[in-house]
């Protein structure tokens, strides 16, 4: 008893201090993590074998982290070892790429093929936000679309702000049709073994119908504002040409390689039994090895301070599941839906997203991987509709307000800087309402589909 009091403090005191973001969060999560190691398993419980099992040192050294031969060994608890090392991978990818110039030349050459029309550059760059985020951090993506949609709307003299919140958004809905776009997914694909694939053909498809609801929405709501932006007067020769951006044309190809061969290794690694970590490992290896005298410069630009972050915050996850806290949420979900599938579904969408809207998505979705995993042991549920649900609620929740997710506030403070403030109330407005449709339909297609 005195175990579980001191796990949900624990765990209560990290979310509460994560939201004020008086310090840093990862030293809120490893202090956090430290103190579950010290008091619970410690101290409260005197058990070796709970640190043990946290820590889940041990899961490295075995042979199905790296290579799995397809049976699904059931998923350990704890560190997420094959998340940490898989996302470290690639960021160390990404910043081979961006050193090379890529995001901002495909940015630039599709601004180019639609000749620099502000409807049209409106709707590509929200379908690139998509795509691009299928693959790559959503972080990322909005860092360098952002930047280079605020260099266009100098040049063309148009409002950035409605682009910059529909990219924001297409990004993280991108981001849930894949295993490898958005953090909370790469948790929950490792967590449960499931391959790019499986994501793809579920929260894919979903993603996709979105996708097409989306872009309407944003049209009727930012199109003609952006239909008034005139590209009369606009001195064309002034637009820096798509190849300008690249900064060393060897190293762009290299780097399109290795994007590519990632992109490979993800979409077949079910049938290679190649595991996420082992993508993650070889991706940054040949991003490395690729960069010669400036790989050292690519290490010191990967955010291993978000890696931390992780390593903390599934040490006082593991608090909660050692302590047995996590199978009575599941009971409890499991209680009010009496076991009705539909009922779970929707508890879970709508609690993901509802949460995932205040509170960063990464640390709920870590939480309630075992939760669910209980809730279908017990319930006698299918676990990937449960997990779906999970994986769309949190994704798409976090899109909802500035602070739901990272890509969130990393694109309104790239607008701010370039003195472009986005408040509350201007991205509530637009974000809310697309936040509400997509979880409608996500519950829709998973109850038609699933259920």
């Amino acid at each position: 008893m005195i175990a579980q009091v001191l796990a949900v403090v624990i765990f209560a005191t990290m979310f509460l201090l994560i939201v004020t973001e008086k310090f840093e969060r990862h030293i809120i999560t490893l202090s956090c993590g430290l103190l579950t190691l010290i008091l619970v398993f410690g101290l409260a419980m005197q058990s070796t074998s709970a640190i043990i099992e946290t820590l889940n040192l041990h899961s490295i050294i075995k042979s199905d982290f790296w290579y799995t031969s397809g049976s699904g060994g059931e998923s350990t608890s704890g560190i997420n070892w094959a998340t940490i090392i898989f996302i470290f991978g690639m960021m160390v990818m990404v910043e081979g790429m961006a050193k090379a110039g890529f995001f901002r030349w495909l940015c630039m050459r599709l601004a180019k093929l639609v000749n620099y029309k502000p409807v049209p550059l409106f709707i590509t760059f929200m379908i690139m936000s998509f795509i691009l985020a299928m693959f790559i951090d959503s972080i990322t993506v909005i860092l360098f679309l952002a930047a280079v949609t605020i260099e266009l709307a100098k040049l063309l003299k148009f409002n950035p702000v409605p682009m910059i919140l529909s990219e924001i958004f297409c990004a993280n809905l991108g981001g849930s049709a894949t295993m490898c776009g958005d953090p909370p997914n790469i948790i929950i694909g490792t967590s449960f073994e499931y391959s790019f694939a499986d994501f793809l053909t579920n929260t894919g498809v979903i993603a996709a119908l979105s996708m097409v609801v989306i872009i309407i929405y944003f049209y009727l709501v930012f199109g003609r504002q952006m239909a008034k932006s005139s590209s009369q007067d606009i001195d064309f020769s002034s637009i820096p040409e798509p190849k300008e951006a690249i900064t060393n044309k060897k190293d762009f190809i290299i780097s399109s390689i290795i994007f590519g061969f990632a992109v490979v290794l993800l979409i077949t690694h079910a049938q290679t039994g190649l595991t996420v970590a082992f993508i993650g490992t070889a991706v940054a290896v040949a991003t490395l090895i690729a960069a010669g005298k400036y790989a050292f410069e690519l290490l010191k630009k990967v955010d291993f301070k978000t890696l931390l972050f992780f390593i903390g915050l599934f040490a006082v996850v593991g608090g909660l599941e050692q302590t047995g806290i996590l199978e009575k949420i599941a009971a409890l979900i499991g209680d009010i839906s009496g076991g009705n599938l539909k009922l779970m579904v929707a508890i879970i969408i709508w609690l993901s997203a509802i949460a995932s809207a205040f509170v960063d998505n990464i640390p709920f979705a870590a939480t309630m991987i075992p939760v669910i995993r209980s809730l279908a042991a017990t319930q006698g549920v299918d676990l990937t509709t449960l997990a779906w649900a999970l994986s769309m609620g949190t994704d798409i929740g976090g899109s909802a307000t500035p602070i739901g997710a990272s890509a969130n506030v990393v694109g309104t403070s790239v607008a701010a800087k370039n003195g472009y403030f986005i408040g509350w109330g201007e991205y509530c407005k637009s974000a809310a309402p697309a936040t509400i449709i997509v979880v409608m339909i996500s519950m829709i297609v998973i109850f038609i589909r699933y259920c």
